[in-house]
């Protein structure tokens, strides 16, 4: 048996060990500084840079030294590998270029207000952990409920009330398992699912529903999806008789997902409507509104909610279409202590005189994971710098830009709209087969000069052209048509 050291004699050195050197306060703001010039000489040359990655599967883990160094390496090489290493795998989100998926569309506040909350280095699980990361997130959010006019039973003051996650799928999660709780009254979290509970969502909406579905132990089987209109929206009178028809074979029914602005076209289900069929049944409604919710910043676009003060829960995502970094999804309930009973554990090591006198909030109890990063100061910094008016002028923008990319389209013979355009998303095809449209995507992308992404709309490849990010201008959606245009002769 090893001996322990006696008290106050030296710690013996351990053989082979080398001393830890942190960067100093002078060598940290040297290089932070060379930071963030790398990314602002960064944003100044990314619409040069290939917007899709150039590089084959393999090719940047190739690169990467097959062990970790043994001893500390300076800053500038790892600057330098950042350069011809890293950056050579980076598809561009922030190119005004990048036309595909979604937007991703960051910003210099956002950037800034990222790195602030990294070096505070805030664990937000509790209010008394860091009590400004908890309130400057609920004033935030209620902001936002004033911004885009949203229900105000979703205000703190009230019984509902925000908290940031990190992103819509885990808003859905946590909406689902709240729904689930409040069909079995709070008997699935002690005893599990009976197998009878069934979760209703259009067959446009997001993957996210089935997943979270698996995840709550309802089961992929118990999900059903529901027939769209020929506007890909949900049919009311359709999901009103496969909840009926499930009620007659025993079923269970507990949770509906209605989409405002879904991923393949940006379709709108009918929030009105939708709801008052959960309201007659007693079921959970929640909203995604992952990216089109940021347009009801603007008084024209509020339409796009109608109804939804019937809805338990909605989230949006700043993180696509808000100037605001990766990760931060807004998720909002009309009846907070619904989701904080389904998600609460209190173990002894948590409690607090804050948490135990009832005052204040602990997100913690708002979401899956105990822990949580300081997302509200990125948040803040963004609406404060921009202002509201800002934020509305970036969005009339780039609905702006996607009416005039589809006005072209319809001027062109040789295309076709396959879906309304009701926002910034355009979805088209070149009259042909699958396989040209296949052809004119796969070349666009591999020119380097833009990116677009794709769908399957009625059965037929569709491409997709969706106009948000940052610095996307005029130009830039001119130059992507004529070069959609001249690929287009030569299929």
């Amino acid at each position: 048996m090893t001996s322990e050291p006696k008290r106050g004699s030296p710690v013996p050195d351990k053989p082979h060990m080398n001393p830890m050197t942190h960067m100093t306060n002078e060598e940290f703001r040297r290089q932070g500084r060379a930071a963030i010039d790398w990314i602002a000489d960064y944003y100044e040359r990314v619409a040069s840079l290939p917007v899709l990655s150039q590089s084959k599967p393999g090719d940047i883990y190739r690169s990467l030294p097959a062990q970790a160094p043994a001893k500390g390496e300076p800053f500038e090489h790892i600057f330098r590998d950042l350069d011809e290493k890293i950056l050579p795998g980076i598809t561009h989100w922030q190119s005004p270029n990048f036309f595909a998926y979604f937007p991703a569309n960051s910003s210099a506040p956002s950037v800034l207000g990222d790195l602030l909350s990294s070096g505070l280095g805030v664990q937000g699980m509790l209010w008394a952990t860091s009590p400004a990361c908890t309130e400057l997130e609920t004033r935030v959010l209620d902001w936002l409920v004033e911004m885009l006019d949203l229900p105000r039973t979703f205000l703190s003051t009230g019984r509902g009330g925000g908290v940031i996650q990190d992103a819509a799928s885990s808003s859905t999660l946590c909406a689902l398992l709240a729904g689930r709780e409040r069909a079995t009254a709070f008997a699935s979290n002690e005893t599990g699912c009976d197998g009878r509970l069934t979760v209703y969502a259009s067959t446009q909406a997001h993957s996210a529903t089935e997943k979270a579905a698996k995840i709550a132990g309802i089961g992929a089987k118990n999900v059903r999806k529901i027939e769209v209109d020929a506007n890909f929206s949900m049919r009311p009178g359709a999901l009103a008789r496969v909840i009926g028809g499930d009620k007659l074979v025993g079923k269970r029914p507990a949770f509906v997902c209605a989409t405002v602005g879904t991923t393949s076209s940006m379709a709108m289900d009918p929030l009105a409507e939708i709801g008052a069929i959960c309201r007659e049944n007693n079921l959970w409604l929640h909203v995604d509104a992952a990216m089109a919710g940021t347009a009801a910043l603007c008084p024209e676009f509020r339409h796009i909610h109608r109804g939804l003060e019937l809805a338990d829960s909605y989230c949006f995502n700043p993180h696509k279409w808000m100037l605001t970094n990766f990760d931060c999804d807004c998720f909002y309930v009309a009846d907070r202590k619904a989701l904080i009973d389904t998600l609460s554990i209190l173990p002894e090591f948590l409690r607090t005189k804050a948490t135990e006198s009832g005052a204040v909030f602990d997100y913690r109890d708002w979401h899956i994971p105990l822990g949580r990063r300081f997302r509200a100061l990125k948040l803040w910094c963004v609406i404060r710098h921009y202002g509201v008016e800002g934020l509305q002028a970036m969005v009339r923008n780039h609905v702006a830009l996607a009416q005039q990319f589809a006005d072209w389209l319809r001027a062109d013979s040789r295309f076709e709209l396959a879906a309304p355009v009701n926002l910034n998303l355009v979805c088209f095809r070149l009259k042909g087969t699958d396989e040209q449209n296949q052809r004119l995507m796969d070349r666009l992308n591999s020119s380097g000069k833009l990116y677009l992404s794709h769908t399957r709309l009625e059965g037929k490849l569709t491409l997709r052209f969706c106009v948000g990010q940052t610095y996307t201008a005029e130009q830039h959606v001119a130059a992507a048509w004529k070069e959609i245009q001249e690929t287009a002769k030569s299929l």
